[in-house]
């Protein structure tokens, strides 16, 4: 029997039953014919099992359309009285009763087994018949295939060859999936209409819509069909929220690892995507948007293009590393700090426990801060700033491309129901303000969303919320502070202790910067996780009124608060520590005898590439990884001996293979693409925001990238339930925040160079003050003198041990000398740095600005092969629509003209003169056209 002409019935089988045939499928309904487009899953549980549930013998019901199914027989000597929780599990009973005829009465049909145990899950098996996907494509707008075809030709002949060179250059590194066979050809896409069935390329109604797109028009009538008895709410999401159903989903293809040469796209996207050995070849972008639909598949192109440009990225990092590596011993500044014949005596690190000392001991750290700071960095920040613009370009460029392919081009923004929480809070207001009688009046009309569009929460009934946003949000950002100022208590203190010890003194300050970047590190992991909770709950009190609405504010407070989290130590490092010391004889104390920490002799440059590399590779390691991985497999762990310590009747079928849906309902639910977007965010702003001092930050990424997709593909194929198909057009707000990133790191990076390095110091020295252009004298240009007989009493180093009696100490400071008119003051040298330094910030940020805009104004956003591809496809549509409407009128004239054909000459005149009054056979317009022009 042809599946479209199957009876709707509400079946209910028993598990005891042998099925009628050996099932063929585990994706169909038990009669091997109707494919199961969704399904709906609820935990169910009663006082006592009903004895005759499990005999074959099942009483008749008359449903809605007039069919018969089996019914559960209610009623009998088991039923007892019922007690408070059996009373809300029969009202959930009859909710479901009703949003499932509901369901029925949308020309859905439904499958789902007997509830004979005492207690356990049901599945409710959703099918669309051919009638209802029609009827609800046309609705949705949904593009599909014609039959007309053609060529997508490629610019011109270099361009064609380049095209075929690059394609078997890069044919190893080809996923082997369909979708990569022939891609030069494509179907001219159009609106689905019931009207314009001939139009369409309709082999098999079964296979026409692909299951994705099954599964989105199923779910699209879940979303809009209202059950009163649940206070009129309407969709599937408000009765999950209620728990009248646990989970709604989609089927997989199928199993990712079932032995044999049996493939369907999960255990195609299994074997050339979501593996860790085929990461060298490129994702079959196509392939995923078909199985995922257009938002994931625009989330992975997004990580597979940010991934790609990585590389060149990557090798321009290691080339100013390498360059750095290669001029240590050139640099002139290492080499005085190094050269033990100079003998700087510097002031003591702290009070009394620390003794003079001389700048030649810091010499492995002025060495190792030229690897990162030297004039190369400059040149890489410039080169940055316009790889994130070249990035975010191209971004856009293939976004409209993937549109053009995906049909994405002129697609309508869907209609969005109201979330649940709002609903509740509408319903709460009516009720405050009339009473009953207006929530009665509300159930007997139509859902909250369907009565008009506009927002029924004013401001001032959104007002509590926005206020404890906005205060919950400074407590957050103070937190944070807190903790960063808590680390930097620990820092002074800590390095204050170890300086008693003599055995520990000559290591202090690597140990306290190693420890305070873990001890960052983990205060920034936990916090991330408490932030992430935070800015849900913030945004469900704000009761925004659609999902996007909801995700989009979502988002917002949680990139604020998690890049506060993760930038603030490193902020710190880089602009405030060092800069409010003070001087010997004048330092800055945090508390009694505790001094504010200095940066090291070679500057804060180093101490910041540590920090920055730390944290960034600890939060990829152990958040996006470990976390990613592990965290997943702890929960299937804890659910799975949930399962099997549940008391629960033994199931006779627990031995056969389990159905698909049982399958799937074991796995996670789908939770959005949230936290995905914002782990690369993060690391993006790790790449850009502070490179200048950290050169080898895109060489980290682009490691952490290779295994990030994978592991994301992985965790999509193998770990989570099918997520709905969601029709998109771009990336959303994340390009705004990508955007924003872009343009603010042109500003860190020109101030880590003017402020955080020597860079600024050396030019002014080279070309102002030095006697032969050269940085000779640079070091000692650096330092100021201090007269130790003006130390304050009790700050003196005790038992000093150094060599020769010491008059002046040096300190790093542009100050007067002590013999000076205006001793310890800023000096000249100090002024003209300043502002060579604010010199510096606008002239770069204004330079590479400028060349942003330039590339962006180069690189058109669409490409222009899509646009003149866009404009044939509208001109090759017209053409096919006027040729299908010629054929169909040309079949339509031929019966006309075989009845007159029989006729005499008489006959053919009375039909001729009648045709202009209105009475030619309908359809036959070509015909009665030319009759009148006869005429």
């Amino acid at each position: 029997m042809d599946p479209e002409h199957l009876p709707v019935i509400n079946n209910y089988l028993d598990a005891n039953e042998a099925p009628s045939e050996a099932r063929l499928s585990r994706m169909h309904f038990h009669d091997n014919q109707r494919k199961v487009d969704y399904v709906l899953a609820y935990h169910y549980r009663k006082r006592g099992a009903q004895q005759g549930h499990g005999s074959p013998g099942h009483s008749l019901a008359v449903i809605s359309n007039g069919e018969t199914g089996k019914e559960r027989r209610t009623g009998g000597p088991g039923d007892v009285e019922l007690g408070p929780l059996d009373a809300l599990e029969e009202e959930r009973r009859e909710q479901r009763d009703e949003f499932e005829h509901n369901l029925m009465a949308a020309g859905l049909e439904l499958e789902k087994d007997l509830e004979s145990k005492s207690q356990g899950s049901v599945f409710v098996r959703i099918h669309a018949p051919w009638q209802v996907l029609a009827r609800e494509a046309e609705f949705l707008k949904i593009k599909v295939p014609t039959k007309k075809m053609y060529e997508i030709k490629s610019g011109g002949s270099i361009a064609k060859k380049f095209s075929a060179i690059l394609q078997t250059l890069s044919s190893p590194l080809q996923p082997r999936v369909p979708e990569h066979s022939n891609n030069r050809m494509k179907n001219l896409s159009y609106p689905f209409s019931r009207e314009k069935m001939y139009l369409y390329n309709i082999q098999e109604k079964d296979t026409f819509f692909d299951n994705a797109t099954r599964s989105r028009i199923v779910h699209e009538i879940l979303k809009r069909t209202a059950c009163s008895r649940a206070n009129n709410t309407m969709g599937i999401n408000s009765l999950i929220a209620n728990n009248i159903y646990e989970a709604a989903y989609p089927l997989h293809d199928g199993e990712y690892d079932s032995p044999g040469d049996d493939m369907n796209d999960r255990k195609l996207l299994y074997q050339e995507w979501a593996r860790y050995g085929v990461f060298y070849k490129f994702q079959p972008i196509d392939l995923i948007r078909k199985y995922f639909g257009e938002k994931i598949g625009l989330y992975f192109a997004w990580l597979g293009l940010y991934t790609s440009f990585l590389i060149p990225s990557s090798v321009i990092g290691v080339i100013v590393f390498l360059y750095g590596c290669a001029t240590i011993e050139e640099d002139i500044p290492s080499k005085e700090m190094c050269d033990h014949q100079n003998a700087f005596t510097m002031c003591p690190l702290c009070d009394k426990s620390c003794d003079y000392w001389n700048l030649s001991s810091a010499c492995g750290t002025a060495r190792a801060s030229h690897l990162f700071d030297n004039p190369a960095t400059v040149f890489f920040s410039i080169f940055m700033a316009l790889w994130a613009t070249m990035f975010l370009e191209n971004w856009k460029r293939l976004q409209m491309r993937l549109g053009y392919f995906w049909d994405l081009t002129g697609i309508e923004e869907e209609e969005e129901h109201s979330r649940p929480e709002y609903e509740t809070k509408v319903r709460e207001k009516l009720l405050k303000e009339s009473g009953k009688s207006a929530v009665q009046k509300l159930d007997a009309n139509s859902p909250v969303d369907d009565e008009d569009d506009e927002d029924k929460l004013t401001w001032k009934d959104r007002f509590p919320g926005y206020l404890m946003n906005f205060a919950s949000i400074l407590f957050m950002i103070a937190l944070t502070f807190s903790i960063v100022f808590g680390v930097i208590v620990y820092r002074i203190t800590t390095a204050a202790a170890l300086s008693l010890s003599k055995t520990t003194r000559s290591n202090v300050r690597a140990t306290v910067t190693a420890t305070a970047v873990i001890i960052n590190l983990v205060v920034i992991l936990i916090l991330d996780e408490i932030y992430g909770a935070v800015a849900k709950w913030l945004t469900k009190i704000e009761v925004p009124k659609t999902e996007q609405t909801f995700e989009e504010r979502l988002i917002l407070k949680a990139f604020l608060l998690k890049f506060v989290n993760a930038y603030s130590p490193i902020f710190y490092v880089a602009f405030f520590k060092g800069r409010f010391v003070g001087r010997p004889g004048s330092y800055v104390y945090v508390f009694d005898g505790y001094r504010m920490e200095e940066c090291a002799p070679g500057g804060c440059l180093m101490e910041l590439c540590i920090q920055l590399s730390i944290i960034m590779l600890g939060k990829q390691l152990i958040q996006n990884n470990i976390f990613e991985i592990g965290v997943p497999k702890l929960k299937k762990l804890f659910r799975k001996l949930k399962d099997e310590t549940e008391p629960g009747e033994s199931d006779p079928d627990h031995s056969k293979r389990p159905e698909q849906w049982d399958l799937d309902y074991s796995l996670e639910p789908y939770t959005g693409l949230t936290p995905e977007y914002m782990e690369m965010i993060i690391q993006f702003g790790f790449v850009t925001l502070f490179v200048a001092s950290f050169p080898l930050a895109p060489v980290f990424a682009l490691l952490n990238n290779v295994i990030e997709v994978r592991l994301d593909a992985k965790k999509f194929v193998t770990e989570l339930r099918r997520p709905d198909a969601v029709r998109t057009k771009d990336i959303g707000i994340w390009f705004d925040i990508l955007s924003g990133i872009g343009k603010f790191s042109v500003i860190i990076n020109a101030f880590v160079i003017a402020v955080t390095s020597d860079f600024i110091p050396r030019l002014v020295y080279q070309y102002s003050y030095s006697h032969n252009g050269t940085l000779h004298g640079f070091v000692n240009h650096t330092l100021s003198f201090f007269n130790v007989s003006q130390l304050k009493e009790g700050t003196q180093p005790e038992n000093s041990q150094f060599d020769q009696e010491v008059q002046f100490c040096r300190f790093k400071d542009y100050r007067e000398p002590p013999w000076a008119p205006n001793p310890y003051e800023f000096s000249k040298q100090y002024w003209s740095v300043l502002s060579a330094r604010l010199a510096f910030v606008i002239i770069f940020q204004n330079l590479v600005m400028f060349l942003s805009v330039l590339v962006d104004w180069m690189i058109p956003d669409i490409p222009t092969d899509i646009s003149d591809q866009i404009k044939k496809e509208k001109s090759l549509l017209v053409d096919f629509f006027l040729k299908e409407e010629h054929e169909k009128v040309k079949l339509a004239d031929e019966p006309t003209q075989r009845s007159q054909g029989g006729g005499d000459r008489s006959r053919r005149s009375r039909a001729a003169s009648s045709a202009p009054s209105g009475r030619s056979q309908p359809g036959s317009i070509a015909s009665s056209g030319s009759q009148h022009t006869n005429v």
